[in-house]
Formats: C-alpha cells, sequence, structure tokens
C-alpha cells in the first residue's frame, strides 16, 4: 500500500459544497480529485492551466462594423 500524507486547506463552504456536488457526479472523491490535480501540476511544471487576468466582457455598444 502507498504512503499517504495529509493536506489542509481552507476552502469557502459554498465552493467546497459544489464541488463535492460535482465531484460525486462523476464518481470521484475530492481526495482522488486533488491527487489528479497535483500530477497534473508535476507533470507540467506548474499549473495545467492558464492564470491571467481577466478581461473585461465588451457590451454591444462597444463593438464596431468592420
Amino acid at each position: 500500500m502507498a504512503k499517504t500524507t495529509n493536506i489542509y486547506i481552507r476552502l469557502e463552504p459554498g465552493l467546497k459544497e459544489q464541488s463535492e456536488a460535482i465531484l460525486q457526479q462523476l464518481g470521484i472523491p475530492v481526495s482522488n480529485a486533488v491527487n489528479i490535480f497535483l500530477k497534473q501540476v508535476v507533470m507540467h511544471q506548474g499549473l495545467p492551466f492558464d492564470v491571467k487576468i481577466p478581461t473585461k466582457p465588451m457590451g454591444f455598444a462597444n463593438l464596431t462594423e468592420s
């Protein structure tokens, strides 16, 4: 059996509940989802997704005809 360690994190209660509900539908325990994420961090040598400052969505009034 593989050795394990514990991680303690603080989450917003709503985020925890929402993510647990989604993961439950997928049949993935939260601990497995965290393991998947951390394995992806190791594989990518960083976060497995782009981290960017979100741009403000443009409204219809700001669009111009070409």
